[in-house]
C-alpha cells in the first residue's frame, strides 16, 4: 500500500524512518521541572463539565478495507472521533488547562504517560502532557505503524513501528497548546491524535460524562482555556480560595 507524504523536507516511503530539520531556534525551551512538591495543605480544586448544545453531527464510517489487519481487529465499522458527544449531552475529547495565573514556580514532572495504536486507532485521541513529561508510544497491532508528529514549534519526526516492538519513549520540550501537535501515521490515513504540551501539570482531557478535575491548585485567579479540534477555544476566569472547590463549566455549540 502507498503511503503519503511525510515531512516538510523529506519524503518518506511507508513504513520509512525520517528525521527532519529543528524547529526555528527562537522558540525557548521549557526548563525540566525540579521536584518542587505544591502546598497541598491550601490546595484548591476546579471541576465542570463540557456541554453540547445544537444538531448532533454524523461523524463518517472509517474504512479500512485496505489493510485487512486493521478491519479485523473491530466487529463494527470505526467512525471519525471529530466530534464525540456523548450520551449526556457533553462533549468527549475536550482539553481544559490553566492558562494563565499560575505563580512562577517549577513544577515536578508527572508520570510518563501512554499513547497506543490499538486497532489501528490512537488511543487516546487527545493526550495532553507537561513538556518534558515521557510519552510512550506503544504498537499494540500485527501491522506495521508510522508515528508523525506535526508541531510548529518542537522538533518534527516521523519513525516506523513494527508490530511487537518495544515502546517509543519521546518527549516535547516546548509548550503547544493553542493548537495542540497533530499527529498522523502516514501508512493508515484515518489514524489521528493530538498531543498538548503544557508548561504547568494543571489540565484534563474530557471523556465519556464530559466532566474535568483539576486538583492541586494554589489558591488564585486562573484563566481556564478549553480547545476541542473542531469548535475552537473558550476562556473562563475563575478564582479559587485556600482549600476550595469551584466548578467551571463550558459550551461548544454545534
Amino acid at each position: 500500500m502507498c503511503c503519503g507524504a511525510a515531512s516538510l523536507l523529506l519524503l518518506a516511503g511507508c513504513g520509512s524512518k525520517t528525521e527532519t530539520s529543528e524547529a526555528p531556534k527562537e522558540a525557548p525551551a521549557a526548563t525540566a521541572p525540579a521536584a518542587s512538591p505544591a502546598d497541598d495543605a491550601n490546595a484548591a480544586t476546579i471541576t465542570g463539565k463540557v456541554s453540547f448544545t445544537g444538531d448532533k453531527p454524523a461523524m463518517k464510517n472509517i474504512s479500512m478495507d485496505a489493510t485487512p489487519a486493521c478491519a479485523k481487529a473491530h466487529t463494527t465499522p470505526q467512525r471519525s472521533q471529530e466530534v464525540m458527544v456523548n450520551d449526556n449531552g457533553t462533549l468527549k475529547n475536550v482539553l481544559i488547562f490553566v492558562k494563565s495565573g499560575l505563580p512562577d514556580k517549577q513544577w515536578p514532572l508527572p508520570a510518563p504517560l501512554k499513547l497506543d495504536q490499538k486497532g489501528c486507532m490512537y488511543e487516546p485521541h487527545v493526550l495532553a502532557v507537561m513538556a518534558n513529561q515521557e510519552i510512550e508510544v506503544a504498537n499494540d497491532d500485527p501491522t506495521n505503524h508510522n508515528i508523525h508528529p506535526l508541531p510548529k514549534v518542537n522538533r518534527e519526526w516521523n519513525e516506523s513501528q513494527p508490530p511487537g516492538s518495544e515502546a517509543k519513549k519521546k518527549t516535547f520540550p516546548r509548550e503547544e497548546d493553542d493548537p495542540p501537535i497533530a499527529v498522523k501515521c502516514n501508512i493508515h490515513p484515518w489514524m489521528r491524535a493530538y498531543i498538548a504540551v503544557i508548561n504547568n501539570p494543571f489540565f484534563a482531557v474530557t471523556g465519556d460524562d464530559g466532566s474535568f478535575t483539576i486538583k492541586g491548585l494554589p489558591p488564585g485567579t486562573y484563566t481556564l482555556e478549553a480547545w476541542h479540534e473542531k469548535y475552537g477555544k473558550q476562556e473562563v476566569q475563575v478564582t479559587v480560595a485556600p482549600k476550595e472547590s469551584k466548578a467551571a463549566d463550558f459550551s461548544f455549540k454545534g
